[in-house]
């Protein structure tokens, strides 16, 4: 029966990793576009010539690289984990920022 609790305990955290990266970064990703949109004054459309379109928002400019920075974070802090496991390393979170530590 312990086995069994072990392989739900592992099962969930990867089902919870696999949700944040799989689905998580390109779900912010999509936000960040429809903020740049709603940034730019509404969906991409076309006006006749001469007539002005919907005026436009910052915030939601500022919404949109926010939300790129977000997954750009994501993405470098995936490509550092790969690289310092590559090299018998560790990716520790004990402070603020995340460092490289030797493994124990």
């Amino acid at each position: 029966m312990h086995n069994l609790t072990l392989a739900f305990e592992g099962a969930w955290k990867v089902l919870l990793a696999g949700l944040i990266l799989g689905a998580g970064l390109p779900a912010v990703f999509a936000l960040g576009i429809r903020s740049l949109a709603y940034g730019a004054g509404g969906d991409a459309e076309v006006h006749a010539t001469g007539t002005t379109g919907p005026k436009a928002r910052p915030i939601g400019t500022v919404g949109g690289y926010a939300a790129f920075a977000v997954v750009l974070l994501g993405i470098a802090l995936g490509i550092t984990f790969v690289v310092a496991t590559g090299f018998g390393k560790a990716l520790s979170f004990e402070h603020i920022y995340p460092t490289i530590v030797d493994k124990h």
